[in-house]
């Protein structure tokens, strides 16, 4: 399964990317694969792993805000594996060059 999840305080000023730091810590310690872009995270995994790894996000985050924003999209694809790359590659091979990232 895939999970794309954006989280930041909302009451720690305009920037958040120290926030989001932490965040990305403790995904990168979960050993599994994701990839950070420029307005959220996509993990693969199964269910229980990743919403483990988001709560701890979630726990990590609200020991400095009051307020924290978590949004959070599934495709739970049965039997797919390495779609973190794989699904990029499809699109390059329909595209006929690699897209930006």
């Amino acid at each position: 399964m895939l999970v794309q999840f954006t989280i930041f305080p909302t009451d720690q000023g305009e920037s958040v990317a120290g926030f989001v730091a932490s965040a990305i810590k403790i995904v990168e310690c979960s050993g599994l694969p994701y990839k950070l872009g420029p307005m959220s995270t996509t993990i693969e995994g199964e269910w229980n792993e990743i919403f483990e790894v988001i709560n701890r996000c979630r726990k990590e985050l609200r020991k400095h805000s009051r307020r924290v924003y978590i949004v959070i999209s599934v495709d739970d694809r049965e039997g797919a594996e390495g779609r973190i790359e794989g699904k990029i590659q499809d699109v390059a091979k329909k595209l006929g060059h690699e897209p930006k990232m």
